[in-house]
Formats: structure tokens, C-alpha cells, sequence
């Protein structure tokens, strides 16, 4: 029996909740969630497979993706959440394998995936333990893998502050906030603004850079929604959208997450992402900013 979750902070916690509720002890797969819909990851029967787009080959589901909502019956659980690992717990915590011992570490996960932010949780993240521990997941090509799953064993044991005290971890936290310096500068740079839509493109970029997705909200307040544009790798094959409303502005309309289903990709109602062949990309991005341009609420 594996954990095929994604590497992100909510993937993350959903490993945790899973490995005690579960007792589970092989290693976690990890995964994005493109992979789950175009079928390069290989789900096995017996996989509890969490925070990700549904398998048929799995043995228990878990999410909380508007895009993923199921249409059949299935094993596990699923409900419009704020995080994937609020439907574990609450779902565990139901048959008793699980008590409250993790209700704060569940309780940011939500802030922190349903982005229920302040404007000094955004500018200063440093200032909040959980926010910036989550701002040192990243995935460049699985390097990262061997953090992720420490992230999970200390999780389990070990609380908030001493996880910060760890030298790698320490390190990681002061890298985000040079990378967010730099980052806000980069967002100025390479965004243009058209019907109160922030566009960040960073495809004429040979490195992409990284930093605080939620500073495009605080940095253009006027804009209802954002969209930035990426290649995926250097091969430059495909272009990756992550789409998001403005956290502080509640004018945006459209349901993010099923509108880039419609593209293959998927999210929240509030923000979401997908991958797009090169080729076609220019013209799927028009179509899917002309959406966003209306800005209607759909039926």
C-alpha cells in the first residue's frame, strides 16, 4: 500500500494524516497532478491516492479540486473543502484513527491552500511559520524529494518551531525570502494588465523565476484575477497557466478550476493550472483570457 500525493504543502500534510491514520511506512509517491491525467503515473491497486485528479486504479480517493468532482462511486472521500487534508481528517477522525493532536497543523493547511491570507501574511511571510515553511516546497524535476519526505516525518513528531530550527529547513526559509525580493521585481517587469486581468509572462525568461504566488494580488489590487505563463522545461514543448482570483478583490466571476478542465488542467473554483502544448498555446490562452475578460458567473 502506497500514498500517491502531490508535492505541495497540502500534499504534504494529507502523507502525514495518511501515515498515522493508515500506519503506513513505504515510501510516498509523488506526483503532479497532470500526470495522474495524461497517464504517466502509474497507479497500482492499494494506493490511497490523495490531493489529486481521481484513478479508477486506486483503492481509496481523497480531494477537494471543484475540477475533480466525482461522477461515480469510489472509496474514500470527497468534499469541497478548504484542503484536501481537512477531508482526511475529518474523515479518519470519524473512525477513530485519528484525534485532535493535528488540528493546527490542519487548521493553516486550510489558510494556506484555500488562500484565506491577510495582506502581512503575503508582504511578510517570514512572520507566519507555517506560511513560509510551505513557501520551501517546490518541484524542479523531483529534486526536492528527499525534502518532502522529511517534511512528512517531522510533521508527524514534531512541532512548528522546533521543524524551523532544522539547519536545512532554516536555510530554505532564508533562500524564499531573498527569492520573494527578487521575485516581486520580476512580476513588475513581465506583467501587463488588460481588463483588470494581471497577465505574467515569463516565456522570453531562460530561467523561470520563484517566489510568493499570492504578491501578484497585493502588487495589482485593481485586477479581479491573474494568469501567469511559463515553459515547461527548456525544451519549450509545452506552456504551463496557473490561474488564480485575487485574493483581496472578490469581482472575479468564473470558476477557474472548471475552466482550465476544459484544457486539461483543473483546480479550485479559485484558482487552478494546466498544461498546454506549445504550438497551440497562443490561441487556447486567448480563448481562456477572453473568458476571464467577461468575467461571467456561469449557470
Amino acid at each position: 500500500m502506497r500514498i500517491v500525493t502531490r508535492p505541495d504543502f497540502d500534499g504534504i500534510v494529507c502523507a502525514v494524516l495518511l501515515c498515522k491514520a493508515a500506519k503506513i511506512d513505504t515510501d510516498i509517491k509523488w506526483v503532479e497532478p497532470n500526470e495522474i491525467q495524461t497517464g504517466k503515473a502509474n497507479i497500482l491497486k492499494g494506493d490511497i491516492l490523495a490531493n489529486l485528479p481521481y484513478s479508477p486504479n486506486c483503492s481509496l480517493w481523497f480531494d477537494h479540486h471543484i475540477s475533480n468532482k466525482p461522477k461515480g462511486n469510489f472509496q474514500g472521500a470527497f468534499d469541497i473543502a478548504p484542503s484536501a487534508a481537512r477531508v482526511i481528517y475529518e474523515y479518519y477522525k470519524e473512525k477513530g484513527l485519528l484525534d485532535n493532536r493535528y488540528d493546527e497543523l490542519v487548521f493553516h493547511t486550510d489558510i494556506i491552500d484555500a488562500a484565506h491570507l491577510t495582506r502581512d501574511q503575503v508582504q511578510h511571510p517570514e512572520n507566519y511559520p507555517y506560511i513560509i515553511l510551505s513557501m520551501t516546497i517546490k518541484n524542479q524535476d523531483y529534486k526536492d524529494l528527499p525534502y518532502w519526505n522529511k517534511l512528512v516525518d517531522l510533521l508527524k513528531e514534531t512541532d512548528i518551531d522546533h521543524i524551523l530550527e532544522d539547519p536545512e529547513i532554516k536555510s530554505r526559509c532564508e533562500r524564499v525570502i531573498d527569492e520573494n525580493i527578487a521575485y516581486e521585481k520580476y512580476l513588475i517587469e513581465h506583467t501587463k494588465i488588460r481588463h483588470n486581468i494581471s497577465i505574467t509572462d515569463f516565456r522570453g525568461l531562460d530561467i523561470v523565476p520563484e517566489g510568493n504566488r499570492f504578491l501578484i494580488y497585493s502588487l495589482f489590487p485593481e485586477c479581479h484575477a491573474s494568469i501567469k505563463i511559463r515553459f515547461d522545461g527548456p525544451e519549450q514543448n509545452y506552456v504551463l497557466l496557473s490561474i488564480g482570483r485575487n485574493i483581496f478583490n472578490q469581482n472575479s466571476l468564473v470558476n477557474i478550476g472548471n475552466l482550465l478542465a476544459k484544457y486539461g488542467g483543473g483546480g479550485h473554483a479559485g484558482a487552478g493550472g494546466c498544461t498546454l502544448k506549445a504550438s497551440s498555446a497562443d490561441t487556447a490562452i486567448g480563448q481562456i483570457l477572453e473568458t476571464l475578460f467577461q468575467n461571467k458567473k456561469e449557470n
